[in-house]
């Protein structure tokens, strides 16, 4: 299915990220899925390595954010990255533990949206530098819609101390 521009899209931040396996490859792997079944992707920050958050006790993660401009809503979006996950050998053990690849919405266009099934903005996106700093990269003016603050704005203010380094370009 091809994707071309059009201003009336939905543009969708994700972050990707995952700390098991070849996680580079995994990454280049979900781009791919991401790109054939949601959307053209747009933007895409460099990759950063990451200690992990919550479950300190598991390797490194390696994360990336991306603008992705999309036909579909909101809940097709999150269950198209429900599906690729399951199909990248994503299994939900641990909250928070070690995982082959993890695709988070951050926002959708400007809206809040709260289901069963989402909730957007990503409710922990201002605690967490490992989402701040590669969205920031891509979006640094992007305006949270509730915290009316920018992604700078939000990184700047976070709190959380845990190493975020740039790894590559790509």
């Amino acid at each position: 299915m091809g994707y071309f521009y059009n201003p009336s899209m939905n543009k969708v931040y994700l972050l990707i990220g995952g700390n098991m396996g070849d996680r580079m490859a995994n990454l280049t792997n979900a781009k791919k899925h991401i790109q054939q079944q949601i959307g053209n992707i747009e933007l895409k920050s460099s990759i950063y390595e990451t200690a992990p958050w919550g479950q300190t006790n598991q390797p490194d993660f390696l994360n990336q954010a991306l603008l992705i401009n999309t036909q579909l809503n909101a809940d097709e979006v999150m269950n198209q990255l429900l599906a690729i996950e399951n199909l990248m050998g994503r299994i939900r053990t641990i909250k928070l533990g070690p995982r082959t690849i993890d695709l988070d919405i951050i926002y959708y266009n400007n809206e809040v949206i709260s289901t069963n099934l989402i909730s957007i903005p990503h409710p922990k996106l201002a605690e967490r530098k490992f989402v701040l700093e590669p969205l920031f990269e891509i979006a640094p003016n992007y305006l949270h819609p509730i915290f009316n603050k920018t992604n700078a704005c939000l990184l700047k203010e976070c709190g959380d101390s845990l190493a975020v380094y740039k790894k590559t370009n790509i």
